[in-house]
C-alpha cells in the first residue's frame, strides 16, 4: 500500500465503516466466531483485529500483515488484550507460515487483492483451516480497482485481478465451498463472503 491508501485504511472514516458495515455483514453471512482460533490477514493497525475479538467473539485472533509498521501500531493499539487472545507477526499470504489445519477461521478484510497471486493466497488459506473452518471475506474487485480514483490514488497489482465471479469460482475450485453464501455491493465493486473448508 501507498502512504494515501495507508492513510485512508486507517482513518476514522474506514474504523466506522468497519464496525457498522463489514463487520455486520459477516457476522450475518457467518454467526459468532465464539469458540475459534482465528487469523485475520492485512490487519493494518488492528482497528478489524478488535472487531473481530470484541464483535465477532473470536477466542483468539492471530493477526498478520505484510508492514512492520502497521504491526508494531497495531500491537500498541491491542495491548489491553493478553498474548493469549491476540498476537500480531508479519507475514504474507501467499506464504503463511502456520502449520496446517491450525485455525478455526480465516477473516480477509479486503487484503487477498493486494496479493499479486491472489490464487496461492486461497491455497494456503484453505492449507491452515481445519476441516469444516471457514474463511470471511470481504474484498475489492477488478471493477473497482479500474475505476480512475483507485488509479489515480491507490497501488495495486495491475495483472491477474478478480471479479466476484472469478473470486468464487476460485474458492470453489479450491475446495473453499461458497455457495450462495456471499453478498455483492457497488454493483461488483465489492463482495462479502463466507467459505467453508470441504
Amino acid at each position: 500500500m501507498n502512504f494515501f491508501e495507508k492513510l485512508i485504511m486507517n482513518s476514522p472514516i474506514r474504523k466506522i465503516f468497519l464496525r457498522k458495515v463489514e463487520a455486520p455483514i459477516l457476522k450475518d453471512l457467518s454467526g459468532s466466531l465464539e469458540g475459534m482460533r482465528v487469523l485475520e490477514i492485512g490487519c493494518a493497525r488492528g482497528h478489524s483485529t478488535k472487531l473481530v475479538l470484541d464483535f465477532l467473539k473470536a477466542s483468539s485472533v492471530v493477526a498478520i500483515d505484510l508492514d512492520p509498521d502497521s504491526i508494531e501500531k497495531a500491537k500498541k493499539n491491542l495491548s489491553k488484550y493478553s498474548s493469549d487472545r491476540v498476537q500480531f507477526h508479519v507475514g504474507d499470504i501467499a506464504n503463511l507460515q502456520f502449520p496446517d489445519e491450525s485455525f478455526d477461521a480465516v477473516i480477509d478484510f479486503a487484503a487477498l487483492h493486494h496479493v499479486p497471486d491472489w490464487q496461492s493466497g486461497i491455497l494456503e488459506i484453505k492449507r491452515i483451516l481445519k476441516p469444516g473452518g471457514l474463511f470471511l471475506f470481504e474484498e475489492v474487485t477488478r471493477q473497482w480497482l479500474n475505476w480512475w480514483f483507485a488509479k489515480m490514488f491507490f497501488v495495486h497489482p495491475l495483472e491477474n485481478r478478480f471479479s466476484y465471479l472469478d473470486l468464487i469460482a476460485e474458492l470453489n475450485l479450491r475446495g473453499l465451498e461458497v455457495k450462495s453464501n456471499f453478498v455483492v455491493r457497488g454493483k461488483g465493486d465489492f463482495i462479502f463472503g463466507a467459505a467453508v473448508k470441504k
